[in-house]
């Protein structure tokens, strides 16, 4: 086993396929696990059962080694290196002693989102979403490992689809993120530059997201110079900043979706109820927005979304209503914290939702904006929902 470590920390130069493949080939056929860490060959010559939380697999110590100075034919010998260990069943979502994944490692080594190597990982992680929700017969239990959990949440005011991919945290059940019926049932607290929740501190939503929103708000008006013949929906109020800039521009009705009591009760104070052209559909989404589809009277320009405590799977669904509910020259847009936690577990949500909404008819634009001078130091909250320092924006249309 320390022979295929050995060999990947990739000792010889130039990197030739006629060196490395004959060996790596070897030992994977000769039934060494593609997914085999260094933590799990140290326990082995210790005799010790201890575990570790850690997996240095293979790929770990192959990212880790990438000279800086790869000319192109050792680049392409790296890129089928790659491809060898994930036809043997290497994961691409792992994470070593460090703390990271294989593509922090990549990224680390000057590799671009762009290069060969990165985007390789990108195909691995789709690949394995595609497969696992086809094993598990549709159910969304993507890059899903038991030793690495996610406590944190990626998503926003309402966090629209906290990731599954793990982060090192350990989970903690209590966290009112984990699902919508424990998020419902807690105390919020408004604070002058955020929402969270009363007890655990976690941020619902927060006013780092104002330039955002007032994006997102642009962007679900079809026609932005005729704006007040506009019917427009927006899913999960949180802190009323979307909705505000919404209101700017004096739809013709604008419905807000919002489930949660203490946001409902802020919604009454600030006089949300009393405007003319706003309609409140107090309650779930999956309750409001299918009755209303039920009555098939109602047809939207926009819509929004972005929701705390829920999961990809609630957006999976909520693309079997909005494919009903919105105009045939609509656009739908969401709050995209999709698995931003981690830059390479964002890049591989950003295509799978362009997969899954063509299911639909649908086709995902995507304007990329620099925010790292937006974060937050993230001191007053218990969790970092949002990592990367740029950010997906999602227009959703039809084909």
């Amino acid at each position: 086993m320390s022979e295929l470590h050995h060999l990947l920390t990739l000792p010889h130069r130039p990197i030739t396929e006629e060196y490395y493949f004959p060996k790596i080939q070897h030992f994977l056929k000769c039934g060494v696990p593609a997914t085999y860490t260094l933590e799990q060959a140290a326990a082995f010559e210790k005799d010790s059962e201890e575990t570790s939380e850690s997996n240095t697999t293979p790929l770990h110590i192959l990212a880790r080694s990438l000279p800086k100075d790869l000319n192109n034919e050792e680049n392409e010998v790296i890129l089928k290196i790659f491809n060898i260990f994930f036809e043997y069943g290497a994961g691409w979502n792992f994470i070593d002693f460090e703390e990271k994944t294989i593509g922090d490692l990549v990224l680390e080594k000057g590799y671009t989102k762009d290069s060969m190597l990165y985007n390789r990982l990108i195909e691995a992680g789709v690949s394995a979403e595609l497969l696992l929700r086809k094993v598990n017969g549709g159910d969304i239990e993507f890059i899903e490992d038991e030793d690495i959990l996610n406590d944190n949440e990626p998503g926003s005011e309402n966090t629209d689809a906290p990731s599954e991919i793990q982060d090192v945290v350990t989970e903690d059940t209590d966290a009112t993120a984990a699902n919508p019926s424990t998020y419902l049932k807690t105390k919020l607290e408004y604070k002058e530059d955020s929402l969270i929740t009363k007890e655990n501190k976690d941020g619902v939503m927060m006013d780092w997201e104002d330039e955002i929103m007032k994006l997102a708000a642009n962007t679900i008006f079809p026609d932005l110079s005729n704006t007040t013949d506009s019917i427009v929906l927006n899913i999960g109020f949180g802190m009323g900043i979307i909705d505000s800039y919404i209101e700017e521009k004096k739809p013709k009705m604008h419905y807000i979706c919002e489930a949660h009591p203490d946001v409902l009760q802020k919604m009454k104070e600030d006089g949300w109820y009393e405007k003319p052209n706003v309609v409140i559909l107090e309650g779930k989404w999956q309750d409001t927005l299918n009755a209303l589809l039920d009555e098939g009277e109602v047809f939207f320009d926009g819509i929004y979304y972005d929701t705390f405590s829920e999961h990809y799977e609630h957006m999976l669904e909520l693309y079997d209503v909005i494919v009903g509910l919105i105009k045939s020259d609509g656009v739908f847009s969401f709050f995209n914290g999709l698995g931003a936690d981690r830059q390479i577990c964002y890049d591989v949500y950003k295509k799978i939702v362009e997969i899954d909404v063509a299911m639909y008819g649908f086709k995902c634009e995507y304007t990329t904006i620099d925010i790292g001078n937006h974060l937050p130091d993230w001191k007053d909250v218990k969790r970092s929902y949002y990592n990367c320092t740029y950010y997906y924006h999602p227009r959703i249309t039809f084909i």
